[in-house]
């Protein structure tokens, strides 16, 4: 598989295969305390709602802001970019869109990609093909607003649609905690809420901080190897240094065992020399990838991982792919849930 589609497909999987710790700006001003007053409050309503939020949906913020539009702003491909109405959005990554929702604006979303697995995008129709935007598909919709990543593709498609006069603003795509924060607030300049960008960043920190919190302290920290897998297509890779799960793994006190040995590409086909040097005590996999390989039985079977402690321990960490290395808004769901597989009752 060559290199540019692995990091299209990790990055959109997501949000690509991929919530945050960026932090805030700091608030200036006379109107500074009043706001950090809203957002203590804004947190607090959120909070008591954070048990009852279905695993499989996004949050979205109370009291929504309007947008507020016109407004020009800075793309990550260099462009400046205007944006004069919101009211038909095309977001075209998974975590673009969940940030679109938990903003409030999830009624102005006309499609999705193919990695928006969250319930109230199921319905919409989607604009991509084997992870390729499909240009005539988008364009049929009328958007007033097309959200990308540096990594959505092909050219082509993307160039057609700003051939046809659609404004499209481009996205860092995130590698890691420190990347959600950012790519919420550009989300949000460029929807006109630029207020609401600030609380759910302040959301998404509080939330992960309060998950951070409950983490068991070891004097060891479990080594964990992340691993791509689609058996139908027989691919199986195993995550390095910049797979985008680094981040996560070190933010649930783990280490990420792919990177720790050496693994400098985002990712590379697994090998029993290259499981035996990350020596995983548990292995990290998409829920669907896991399926795809037959479950754990399946796994062990793959060469090198019955050798390794994990494969012995039968010890395997599942997150569903739409979510996992999103890194938005729902990364506190994500690493609950890695804490608590890793972890179980804290012991």
């Amino acid at each position: 598989m060559k290199d540019g589609t692995v990091r299209r497909r990790r990055t959109r999987m997501a949000g690509a295969l991929l919530s945050a710790l960026a932090l805030l700006t700091a608030v200036t001003g006379c109107g500074g305390a009043a706001e950090r007053a809203e957002s203590t409050k804004e947190t607090a309503k959120e909070t008591a709602k954070e048990t009852a939020a279905p695993a499989n949906r996004v949050e979205p913020l109370t009291d929504p802001a309007k947008p507020q539009l016109p407004v020009t702003v800075s793309s990550s491909d260099g462009k400046k970019v205007t944006v004069r109405a919101a009211d038909r959005i095309v977001p075209l990554s998974g975590s673009l869109s969940e940030i679109v929702f938990t903003l409030g604006l999830g009624d102005r979303v006309v499609a999705r990609d193919i990695t928006a697995t969250f319930d109230q995008a199921e319905k919409l129709p989607v604009v991509t093909r084997n992870h390729d935007v499909s240009a005539e598909s988008v364009l049929s919709l009328r958007p007033d607003l097309v959200l990308a990543e540096t990594t959505t593709g092909p050219d082509e498609a993307m160039e057609q649609i700003r051939d046809a006069g659609i404004p499209v603003l481009v996205v860092d795509p995130a590698q890691g905690l420190d990347d959600v924060g950012p790519r919420i607030q550009a989300v949000a300049d460029a929807l006109g809420v630029p207020a609401d960008g600030k609380r759910l960043t302040q959301r998404s920190e509080d939330r992960i901080a309060a998950v951070r919190k409950e983490i068991p302290a070891r004097e060891e920290h479990p080594r964990v190897a992340f691993l791509y897998l689609r058996g139908s297509a027989s691919v199986y890779l195993i995550g390095g240094r910049g797979s985008g799960a680094t981040s996560l793994l070190e933010a649930a006190g783990a280490v990420d065992a792919g990177a720790e040995s050496g693994l400098e590409k985002d990712f590379t086909a697994i090998t029993t020399e290259a499981l035996a040097q990350a020596a995983p005590d548990a292995i990290l996999v998409m829920t669907k990838g896991l399926e795809s390989v037959g479950g754990m039985d399946g796994l062990v079977k793959i060469p090198g991982v019955a050798q390794t402690p994990a494969g012995m321990e039968r010890r395997v960490v599942s997150v569903e792919d739409g979510v996992l290395l999103n890194y938005g808004p729902r990364t506190d769901q994500v690493l609950k849930s890695i804490v608590k597989q890793l972890y179980g009752d804290g012991s």
